[in-house]
């Protein structure tokens, strides 16, 4: 199989606050999420041959949960010349509380 860029697709409001609240009460007092800002989300897209993102996960040095973004080409294949983290988790960047984070 090949990456289309067409993969994943929307869900509803209900179907992420359900599964967002199973987290939450399997994870009390854990990083709810990341932001990630949408310049390097871009610079990640317009790599050539960039089909989308793939997040790994990973620990860092402070064992805590993180996540870690690299472009895939449509051969499934990670596009290792530019790999981003740094992003910003929830709590404490959470924003507003929502159905999502609350």
């Amino acid at each position: 199989m090949a990456f289309t860029g067409k993969e994943g697709g929307q869900i509803t409001l209900e179907q992420g606050a359900d599964m967002t609240s199973a987290y939450r009460d399997q994870n009390p007092g854990k990083t709810k999420g990341h932001f990630m800002g949408r310049d390097i989300l871009l610079e990640i897209l317009n790599q050539e041959g960039c089909m989308g993102i793939r997040v790994y996960y990973g620990i860092d040095n402070n064992g805590d949960k993180q996540l870690v973004f690299v472009g895939a080409d449509s051969n499934e294949d990670d596009q290792l010349d530019l790999i981003a983290d740094l992003s910003m988790p929830c709590p404490s960047r959470c924003g507003s509380s929502n159905d999502l984070n609350s």
